[in-house]
């Protein structure tokens, strides 16, 4: 499986449109630190491609791959910086008059249906609350805690022939130890952190920030962690000594599973 980072910046992307900080200003320049909306793009030789998260970024994001056709689509969640440009993706299916399969938990799809009503005409709910497969592998999705902001779901890929297994948790804080269960034995974990170190109180949170995502990762013994869900208080330009098998996602960054 091949994973492509279309985005890896938090809700309100970076530069924040309000905001002059020193990171901000970076990314209006030579843009190291410019960070569209977290979302994925799987690809799997013989599969459709599968879009994992689609928010308000999702046309410049297709216009970066070059990606004309979006079948298939993976959500974690009903919050408008994952599901923002489910709009333009239906509304394309209506121009193409062709239909495609999104994929969630069945609250999540309930959700986005009271948010987005009209989608549904053109972007058909497939409930996968029992996992599904792409290709070769299998996908089982599982419920983390969102801090304040209620909850969402990670997903855990699992190769049928080699039990290799990666997974994406995206929004998630104090986990569990069951939610925390699934991301053991991962060759790779892909772990929303917002800030360097986030200083306001735990019960205003939502998201883990960096330094307790390595904490997580080193407990789970993750071979490989990325860091995606950046605010602008992440600077590309500063050392903040992870692991080595720890580091910050990247726009346009590509991994092989």
């Amino acid at each position: 499986m091949e994973i492509t980072f279309l985005g890896q910046g938090d809700a309100l992307g970076t530069p924040r449109v309000y905001c002059e900080c020193a990171v901000c200003s970076e990314a209006r320049t030579t843009g190291g630190n410019r960070r569209l909306r977290s979302s994925l793009w799987l690809e799997f030789e013989g599969a459709m491609p599968l879009l994992l998260d689609c928010g308000p970024d999702w046309r410049e994001q297709m216009e970066r791959i070059g990606v004309r056709a979006v079948d298939r689509g993976l959500m974690t969640h009903a919050h408008f910086d994952h599901i923002g440009g489910l709009v333009d993706w239906a509304d394309a299916c209506r121009w193409r008059q062709c239909y495609a399969d999104l994929y969630a938990p069945l609250e999540v799809l309930e959700e986005i249906g009271q948010r987005l009503p009209w989608v549904g005409s053109r972007l058909k709910w497939r409930a996968n609350d029992g996992g599904m497969n792409y290709g070769e592998w299998g996908i089982v999705p599982w419920k983390v805690n969102h801090g304040k902001n209620g909850y969402s779901y990670a997903y855990r890929f699992v190769h049928s022939a080699t039990g290799r297994a990666w997974a994406y948790c995206s929004d998630s804080i104090n986990l569990s130890e069951a939610e925390k269960a699934p991301l053991y034995g991962l060759e790779l974990l892909v772990l929303g952190t917002s800030f360097a170190e986030e200083p306001y109180p735990m019960e205003t949170r939502s998201v883990y920030d960096l330094k307790e995502g390595v904490q997580l990762a080193e407990e789970v013994g993750a071979s490989n962690v990325l860091f995606t869900h950046l605010s602008h208080d992440i600077d590309v330009r500063r050392d903040y000594a992870l692991p080595p098998h720890m580091r910050l996602a990247e726009t346009g960054m590509k991994i092989t599973i």
